[in-house]
């Protein structure tokens, strides 16, 4: 065989060999997996980030709070009466009959309260405003224990006023200050009252006495001496400005 010939069927050879290679490329395992479906990959899979997250859940915000618990400023209180109002005012509160009618009598006249009235009874001390509107009602404390019935008295020697019924906070007698002993002797010949004392600042000395007696009184200051029979039943006077001394 010639070089020429022996050339030509090399060519035909490598030839036939690439028509058989590009016959097998189009329908051999590289071709499939070329045309098959597209698999799923990751970046097509659900993410943490479409799963429900703490913030879509019920948080402690929405639950009741104590601020919408009943409390104790919403419970109500003791009404107030007028009684323990006025006593308030006054510095009164948690006194007996018997503690206001001392502290009254013996407040000093200028520091008075100028807007009560304390009237003393034979049984009871009657409080009320001072209004020069209409008339209130007064507050009726009965005086209760021993010796409940309160005798106040003015002497005098030149001057003096009218009075039944002892006003703790608007009677004045003319000897204020002043020392004076004071005697109050039962009908039977007891001696139930016998002191040396002063006159409070609205000139008048208190004492208490049985009630339902009669008996007498003696007074005397400054050398001068004034007696006068004395009773203390249920309409008898509590306020006696009649002992002139003399």
């Amino acid at each position: 065989m010639t070089p020429r010939r022996t050339a030509l069927s090399l060519t035909a050879a490598l030839s036939l060999t690439a028509a058989l290679s590009l016959t097998l490329g189009a329908c051999g395992s590289p071709g499939e997996q070329a045309t098959s479906p597209a698999q799923p990959t990751a970046a097509t899979a659900p993410t943490a980030g479409t799963a429900p997250t703490a913030a879509t859940a019920p948080t402690a915000a929405t639950a009741p709070t104590a601020a919408t618990a009943p409390t104790a400023a919403t419970a109500p209180t003791a009404a107030q009466t007028p009684a323990d109002g006025l006593l308030a005012e006054h510095g009164l509160q948690g006194l007996s009959a018997r503690q206001i009618i001392e502290k009254l009598d013996a407040t000093a006249v200028d520091d008075r309260a100028a807007d009560l009235m304390a009237s003393v009874r034979p049984d009871a001390l009657l409080l009320s405003p001072r209004s020069a509107g209409a008339a209130t009602e007064p507050i009726s404390l009965p005086i209760e224990g021993d010796a409940t019935f309160y005798l106040s008295v003015a002497p005098y020697v030149s001057q003096t006023h009218d009075c039944h019924f002892h006003s703790l906070t608007t009677c004045l007698g003319e000897l204020r200050n002043q020392p004076v002993q004071v005697t109050v002797t039962a009908s039977d010949g007891t001696v139930l009252v016998e002191e040396n004392t002063t006159t409070f600042d609205n000139g008048f000395v208190g004492v208490w006495l049985p009630r339902d007696i009669e008996a007498s009184l003696t007074v005397t200051h400054a050398g001068k001496t004034a007696t006068q029979p004395i009773r203390t039943g249920a309409q008898d006077a509590t306020c006696i400005t009649t002992t002139r001394l003399a």
